[in-house]
């Protein structure tokens, strides 16, 4: 946790920009959840961080803005009864969500046709097919 939070092999988040909060969990666990702040709430600043390059902040901030309130993005983790497996799942899903939004976009599609043997082969079939219904009827059309 002392080096940052790797994104990608190129994009590495230092800890000075990850802010932790701490609170009390819900659901199971004992007498200890009343007592311990097992819940983790991570967040980072996307919008103003100055270690993510700028195509990839604007990359980012597009694919999460249903998710960012006033450029920070925040995850929450309470899985865990332990403080510090809920920190490590936060920062993982903190990682993988601001790995899938710098991705680069998908090549675009290059339309295509189907070739002549392909149509052919459709045709054949829908005669076939066609035949093949035409013989089971009773009516003897």
């Amino acid at each position: 946790m002392d080096d940052g939070l790797r994104v990608t092999d190129r994009l590495v988040l230092p800890d000075a920009e990850l802010r932790e909060r701490f609170s009390r969990s819900s659901g199971p666990g004992g007498q200890g959840v009343n007592t311990t702040d097992s819940r983790v709430e991570l967040s980072f600043d996307l919008a103003g961080s100055p270690s993510v390059p700028e195509t990839l902040r604007a990359r980012a901030l597009d694919r999460l803005a249903g998710r960012l309130v006033d450029g920070v993005l925040t995850v929450a983790a309470s899985e865990h009864r332990a403080q510090l497996a809920n920190r490590e799942a936060a920062r993982e899903r903190m990682a993988a969500l601001l790995r899938e939004a710098v991705a680069p976009p998908p090549k675009p599609r290059r339309p295509t046709r189907p070739s002549r043997a392909a149509k052919e082969r459709r045709l054949a079939e829908k005669k076939r097919q066609s035949q093949r219904k035409r013989d089971r009827r009773v009516d003897g059309d």
